[in-house]
């Protein structure tokens, strides 16, 4: 067998998942997403934008994301995150806004408007805990009643699936450690367990493509992409973080200067603080611990 190729990657992503011969695949998928956010599942499902021969991943501006639609009209957006892009909270709330306004035609009323749902799959952790499938909707804060349940964004971060938290019978775990990459020498054993018939194909689906000469150069073409276009932010982002932290420290030392120790310290943390950088580089910079920190926050 071929080496198999990464199934996170959003070009392959889409073959298996967004194309209209796999919906059923979608679906299953969905529907495990679903079930364990503890909402009823889905009947049938309409690709808006499936994959076709003519996508190609080597176009800048490929849209290789998948926009579905259920039978009562809920709109569901999956989409894959290889790379830290920094702004996936933004990003997300921006498409999931573009995606809801997007349905009212002139002359609608916006009662018409139906669910959106995002489904953000990423390659590395982003929320501050161990849960590897996070849900949020609009809620009030204190006694947490919903304000509408148009909206629903999920994150899965498959980077946290680890001994503490896989449970073989869990189905979205199965579908999320297929994500995950299975090796070779892994295969045959994932295969002999009872999974469901839509992740057998998607299984079957990978094994295909990585045996695919074409599929491997689109493969390798987006690969390439995503690689440099992650290495252009993430060095654009040290760069900004270079600038910052010389910049506070500084502005930080000429205040401070007639200063004792400590409140130069806080000078310096403050002007930190106003160039937004991370609580990490701030601390790591001043010496300051994460309480000290917190609490000139609260007193600035």
């Amino acid at each position: 067998m071929s080496e198999l190729l990464d199934p996170k990657n959003d070009y392959v992503f889409k073959r298996i998942f967004g194309s209209e011969d796999n919906k059923d695949v979608l679906l299953a998928f969905l529907n495990q997403t679903f079930k364990n956010a503890g909402e009823s599942l889905l009947t049938e499902i309409v690709l808006l934008n499936p994959y076709t021969d003519k996508n190609t991943p080597r176009e800048k501006q490929s849209i290789l994301d998948i926009h579905a639609k259920t039978d009562k009209g809920k709109l569901i957006n999956v989409e894959m995150q290889l790379f830290n892009q920094y702004d996936l909270e933004k990003r997300t709330l921006f498409y999931w806004g573009k995606q809801f306004s997007g349905q009212l035609l002139e002359g609608q009323r916006y009662n018409e408007l139906k669910k959106c749902v995002t489904i953000n799959i990423i390659n590395f952790s982003m929320l501050p805990n161990d849960q590897y499938h996070n849900i949020f909707h609009l809620k009030e804060d204190h006694t947490h009643i919903p304000l509408t349940d148009d909206l629903e964004i999920h994150f899965m971060e498959i980077p946290k699936l680890n001994d503490n938290n896989i449970k073989m019978d869990d189905g979205l775990v199965r579908w999320l450690l297929f994500l995950k990459g299975i090796t070779k020498s892994s295969w045959e054993a994932f295969m002999m367990n009872e999974l469901e018939p839509a992740l057998k194909k998607a299984m079957s689906v990978l094994e295909f493509l990585s045996q695919d000469e074409q599929a491997r150069q689109e493969y390798e073409a987006r690969q390439k992409f995503l690689r440099d276009e992650a290495s252009m932010i993430e060095g654009a982002r040290e760069e900004g973080l270079k600038k910052g932290l010389e910049e506070g420290l500084k502005e930080g030392m000429k205040e401070g200067m007639k200063e004792g120790e400590a409140e130069s310290k806080r000078k310096i943390a403050q002007n930190m603080l106003a160039l937004g950088l991370d609580e990490e580089i701030i601390i790591k910079a001043t010496g300051l611990s994460s309480s000290e920190l917190k609490n000139i926050q609260q007193n600035k």
